[in-house]
């Protein structure tokens, strides 16, 4: 019996282990010096900047007014109104975009947003589409990288994509804020120090014409970047980091706007995980698929938080049963998962947070990791499985 319970413990300890050792070598090889390519020369594709927008009359004109200025003669800007009750539609023309306005109660989400605004474009399609969500800045410059970019490796192309803490954010957000550069910056960056793929982000997307053809976008999951990214990988078309193009945002400010906001992305990547990964990597086996192997390795790494508390439920588990049944090797294990996280963790906030929080900050992510079992709790209980757009701190 003893020996049953250190076999299944050790298979746990290892099955935790492997996330943890993924996001260690992507910290590790984003450490090395960033290799930059110039942009080709010629002309630059006629592209198309598609913005889905619900409700965001708030923000939409800011919105606009980072992307007009990089747009060129033939560039079309087209700002989906979805399903929106306020004056986004109204707005979004006065700031020089085209607009079409969609209202369905029942198929609510971005992707069914991005299908009818691809649709649109069919009448006169561009070489390349760009993806912005309507609560972005697009830096100067980017719109003109994304799209070059696109032309040199002709498959899907994501830039760099980050959230900012507001002014006078507390501690929750600003560890929230290194979280997502963690996952937004360092981790694609290590994986295209290896010439692999990254995931799309949500915005600051760029797709080719002909690529939106091998796909579905109109669904609602809650994470339809992700999987568009998975999907055209599998299609044969890995998209590419495009670190030199910069898009912002911002938390909300408000509780509520974190929580749904959280909510939302974290049960969205956790049902993703476990809908997603297994047949995925089935698929990268019987297509010898390297680049989707790569991808699906990613998609395995839960969310910062949720995996600092199993790694410290695991090794209270392991070292518990070590006392009790002298079962030392999974309890080895675990807490060297727990060291090796934790070294990626600070090679991380090192190399590319030490600017942005003090290290005193980084030392409240265990607490910050306890504040969120109730939002992992609820995935087991109460999961949402519909997009739900997060509240504006104008709202």
């Amino acid at each position: 019996m003893i020996s049953v319970l250190g076999w299944l413990l050790g298979l746990l300890t290892v099955i935790v282990l492997v996330p943890v050792l993924v996001l260690l070598v992507q910290v590790l090889m984003a450490c090395l010096p960033v290799r930059v390519r110039p942009l080709g020369s010629g002309d630059r594709p006629r592209l198309a900047v598609l913005v889905p927008a619900h409700d965001e009359a708030s923000i939409i004109r800011a919105t606009l007014a980072s992307v007009v200025p990089q747009l060129r003669e033939g560039d079309r800007l087209l700002v989906v109104a979805d399903n929106c009750t306020d004056d986004t539609a109204q707005l979004a023309r006065e700031a020089g975009a085209e607009v079409v306005e969609r209202h369905d109660a029942l198929l609510r989400g971005k992707g069914y947003a991005l299908d009818f605004g691809v649709r649109h474009l069919a009448e006169q399609p561009p070489e390349v589409v760009i993806v912005v969500d309507a609560d972005c800045l697009v830096a100067a410059g980017a719109i003109d990288c994304l799209a070059r970019r696109y032309r040199e490796a002709g498959r899907p192309v994501q830039s760099l994509y980050l959230m900012r803490a507001p002014a006078g954010a507390g501690l929750k957000v600003q560890v929230a804020e290194f979280a997502w550069r963690v996952k937004n910056l360092v981790r694609p960056r290590g994986w295209s120090r290896l010439g692999l793929p990254c995931q799309l982000m949500g915005a600051g997307m760029a797709f080719g014409w002909d690529d939106l053809a091998l796909i579905n976008l109109a669904n609602g999951h809650l994470v339809e970047d992700v999987k568009l990214g998975l999907d055209l990988c599998q299609q044969g078309k890995p998209p590419l980091f495009c670190p030199e193009a910069l898009v912002t945002s911002q938390f909300p400010l408000s509780q509520q706007g974190l929580t749904s906001q959280r909510t939302r992305w974290e049960h969205g990547h956790l049902g993703l995980m476990l809908a997603d990964a297994p047949k995925r990597a089935a698929a990268a086996f019987r297509q010898r698929n390297g680049s989707l192997a790569a991808m699906t390795l990613d998609l395995l790494v839960p969310p910062l938080a949720l995996l600092v508390l199993t790694l410290l439920g695991l090794n209270l588990l392991t070292w518990l049963a070590y006392l009790l049944f002298g079962l030392a090797t999974p309890a080895w294990l675990a807490l060297g998962a727990l060291a090796l996280l934790g070294l990626a963790v600070v090679l991380a906030w090192a190399r590319f947070c030490r600017e942005l929080i003090p290290f005193s900050v980084l030392l409240y992510a265990p607490f910050y990791a306890a504040r969120k079992i109730p939002l992992y709790l609820s995935f087991l209980i109460r999961r949402q499985v519909e997009w739900v757009r997060s509240k504006r701190d104008d709202d």
